[in-house]
C-alpha cells in the first residue's frame, strides 16, 4: 500500500509539473503575442500620425500665409513699413541684443518711414501751391509815349492815321539798355515787318513780353533763361510803324497769346 501511495504521490507531482510548465509556456506565448500586437500596432499608426501632423502644419502655414496676404492688401505703404518695424524690434529683442541696438535700429527705420512721409508732404505741398503771375518791372526808364489802346484808336504821326496800339511806347535814347521784365525763356528773336527787330520772351502762367524797335539783341539767344533785370538788347529806330516817333521801345504783354495792359502788371 505504501508503495502504491508513493507511486501515486510522484505521478501526481510529475502531473503537477508538466501542467505548471505548460502554463507557463501558454503565459510566455500570450505575453509574446501581446506584445508583437502591440508593437506591429504601434508601427503601422506612427506613419499615419506623423502624415496627419506634416498635413496639419501645412494647412496652418496656408491659412496664415493667406490671412496675412489679405491683410497687407489693405494696408499703405507705411503701415506695411510700420509691421516691419515692429516685428524688426520684436525679433531683435527675442534674441537678447542689448537696449541700446534695439533703439539704434528703431530709430533708423523709424528715419526711414518719415523721411518718406516727409517727402510725400513736400510734393503734395508744391502740387497744392498755385504759381504766382510774375511781377513786372519796367524795361527801360523813360515817359511813356503813347499808351495801350487796344479798345480805342491813338492818332499814328507815320501812318497819318487813328489806329489800335497793343502796348506801349516808352521813350529812350539809342542804344539804351533793355533789361528783361521779369524772369523767363527767350522764346524768338525776329525782325518783325511791322515793328522791326522783336524780342519774345515767355513767363509763368501763359505770360509773354515783347520788346520792339530795337537796335541790336546779341545780348542773348534763342532757349536762353533770362533773369528780371538781365540785359537782353539795345533801342532803335526799326519799327517801320513807328518811324516817325520819336526813339522808344514798344513793349508789349500777352496772356494766353492775348495782349492786356502793360501798366495793369508793372510793378
Amino acid at each position: 500500500m505504501r508503495r502504491e501511495r508513493r507511486g501515486f504521490n510522484k505521478d501526481n507531482i510529475d502531473f503537477k509539473r508538466v501542467l505548471y510548465i505548460a502554463g507557463g509556456i501558454l503565459s510566455l506565448s500570450i505575453i509574446a503575442f501581446i506584445a508583437v500586437f502591440i508593437l506591429y500596432g504601434t508601427g503601422e499608426q506612427e506613419p499615419s500620425q506623423i502624415a496627419r501632423f506634416n498635413s496639419s502644419i501645412v494647412d496652418d502655414y496656408l491659412t496664415n500665409t493667406t490671412e496675412e496676404t489679405s491683410t497687407q492688401m489693405g494696408k499703405t505703404v507705411n503701415e506695411v513699413q510700420g509691421n516691419s518695424i515692429n516685428e524688426i524690434d520684436g525679433e531683435v529683442g527675442n534674441t537678447g541684443v542689448s537696449n541700446e541696438n534695439d533703439e539704434t535700429k528703431y530709430a533708423v527705420n523709424t528715419s526711414k518711414v518719415e523721411g518718406n512721409k516727409v517727402e510725400e508732404t513736400t510734393v503734395d505741398k508744391k502740387e497744392e501751391e498755385e504759381v504766382k503771375d510774375p511781377e513786372f518791372k519796367m524795361p527801360v526808364e523813360g515817359e511813356i509815349l503813347r499808351e495801350y489802346a487796344k479798345d480805342s484808336l491813338v492818332y499814328s504821326p507815320t501812318l497819318d492815321e487813328w489806329i489800335t496800339h497793343n502796348g506801349l511806347d516808352i521813350t529812350a535814347a539809342k542804344t539804351t539798355v533793355v533789361k528783361a521784365s521779369a524772369d523767363g525763356t527767350v522764346k524768338s528773336i525776329k525782325n518783325d515787318p511791322r515793328y522791326g527787330l522783336t524780342v519774345v520772351i515767355e513767363h509763368v502762367n501763359g505770360f509773354t513780353s515783347v520788346y520792339s524797335n530795337l537796335l541790336t539783341a546779341e545780348f542773348i539767344e534763342e532757349g536762353e533763361e533770362v533773369k528780371q533785370g538781365q540785359t537782353i538788347a539795345t533801342v532803335g529806330n526799326t519799327a517801320t510803324f513807328e518811324i516817325a516817333d520819336e526813339s522808344h521801345l514798344h513793349f508789349e504783354i500777352l496772356k494766353n497769346n492775348e495782349n492786356v495792359d502793360p501798366e495793369l502788371y508793372i510793378k
